[in-house]
């Protein structure tokens, strides 16, 4: 099984907006999405909940477009995303 993990990664601009272009194109289509972040490969299943979080805190401002979603029991045995 995979270890827990949290990583915050930056990205050039122009990278972002290219992984924002294809989510955006795989969420329209109803499609799964592929993407790597910090070395780790990931498999967004279609069925992802998708939301947005806002949080203000210290003069800070904090936009987070999330994806969320349960692993299938055959990948939880196998160790995989």
């Amino acid at each position: 099984m995979k270890s827990d993990r949290d990583v915050d990664k930056a990205y050039p601009r122009a990278d972002f907006v290219a992984k924002l272009r294809r989510l955006a194109d795989a969420l329209e289509a109803q499609e799964a999405f592929e993407i790597q972040i910090a070395g780790e490969r990931l498999h967004v299943p279609a069925r992802a909940i998708v939301s947005i979080e806002h949080e203000r805190e210290a003069g800070h401002e904090e936009i987070e477009f999330q994806l969320r979603w349960q692993r299938d029991p055959e990948q939880l045995r196998a160790g995989h995303s």
